[in-house]
């Protein structure tokens, strides 16, 4: 397959380049190069013939057209985002920009190319014909739905939308752009809800990545409220696996929730990333999350809980997340550990911690 990919050089999409080149397909790479993206995520396939690399930003229309042109992908994954909700309270206007307009300029573009062929360009050329089964797949998220309280079930594909940040809010008004393309058009769509994602390659401002750098630092973890709100977790290889079968298996204008089953507090969290930290290095041992946390004014608007109820995915699709989350944990601290000349240079060039409620005077992590 030739296989469009925005945002291939972040946390999500340089993972699932990475497997899509591995399983044979032709991938181009089209990324703005934001702060959170970093080209040093694929630089083993610098020189890979199913490897091609174009920045350029998705809300371009004559840069999206003419990767369409040049590429002639037979289907795109939609991950290019802005998805920081502290930096979507601070400034809001990226997140419309990119996630909204970016998003329209991305689907008609992909209905010109698989829908509406260009004319006769010349005597010996035919029109071009439509693609037979081309597939637009857009990466949401479970937050578009709102917040869940302690006893409620997790949503469905059918829950209604209640984004409460201005970044939920952008990507729910993408998915609504994305299924009036599929409704009005025909273009063979697919919305796809994961819950958070964790793994390799994650920029450090993030959860994660950041209590492992955090502690490694021997500093305090800024936790915000309590630290009790539930998030379901899911390894972004099961994701990307799940994405490339969606390609295969996913009806267009269908909606696919994609939960690992795994939710629990923040900071319990905390505390297995710390046991884990305790058994791999020589570090200063951390006990528990209590004792190495520092608790900070809340987030406005922070969601208590996000569940995703995954039944309609692990029935259409044959999918199910293959890591437990005590494996996938242990495997994403390994790779921090060993990839410290990925993650350095992020530190030294921005400071994730520079967000709503976090103390700006200390360095990144």
């Amino acid at each position: 397959m030739r296989l469009l990919v925005t945002g291939g050089s972040g946390f999500i999409g340089s993972n699932l380049v990475r497997l899509a080149i591995g399983r044979g397909h032709q991938v181009l790479n089209l990324d703005k190069l934001t702060y959170a993206a970093n080209p040093a995520s694929l630089t083993d396939l610098d020189g890979h013939p199913g490897y091609h690399f174009l920045q350029a930003d998705i809300a371009d229309a004559d840069a999206v057209r003419a990767a369409f042109s040049d590429f002639q992908p037979e289907s795109l994954i939609h991950l290019a985002a802005e998805t920081h909700v502290d930096r979507s309270i601070d400034d809001p206007g990226d997140f419309i920009q990119t996630n909204v307009t970016g998003t329209s300029t991305l689907l008609q573009a992909a209905r010109d190319f698989w829908l509406n062929p260009p004319p006769v360009a010349s005597a010996k050329e035919g029109p071009r014909s439509p693609l037979p089964t081309p597939r637009f797949l857009h990466l949401s998220t479970d937050e578009v739905f709102g917040s869940l309280g302690t006893d409620d079930p997790p949503f469905t594909e059918s829950s209604p939308y209640a984004p409460r940040s201005p970044y939920s809010a952008s990507k729910a008004a993408a998915d609504h752009l994305v299924r009036a393309w599929s409704a009005t058009y025909g273009l063979p769509a697919t919305v796809v809800h994961p819950c958070n994602i964790y793994g390799p390659c994650q920029f450090p401002e993030k959860l994660i990545p950041l209590v492992i750098l955090k502690a490694l630092r021997g500093e305090t973890i800024p936790i915000y409220g309590d630290g009790r709100q539930v998030r379901d977790w899911l390894h972004v290889d099961d994701l990307a696996e799940a994405l490339l079968l969606l390609l295969e298996r996913g009806r267009p204008g269908q909606s696919y929730n994609l939960g690992g089953g795994h939710d629990l507090p923040n900071l319990d969290l905390v505390t297995k990333l710390l046991r884990i930290l305790d058994d791999l290095t020589e570090a200063p041992k951390h006990r528990s999350a209590e004792t190495s946390v520092h608790h900070v004014p809340d987030r406005p608007g922070h969601d208590f809980r996000y569940a995703l109820d995954s039944s309609k995915a692990r029935t259409e699709l044959g999918w199910q997340p293959r890591r437990s989350l005590d494996t996938g944990l242990r495997q994403t601290v390994e790779w921090y550990l060993d990839h410290e000349s990925w993650w350095r240079p992020l530190l030294d060039q921005s400071n994730p911690l520079q967000r709503r409620g976090l103390p700006a005077a200390k360095p990144a992590i």
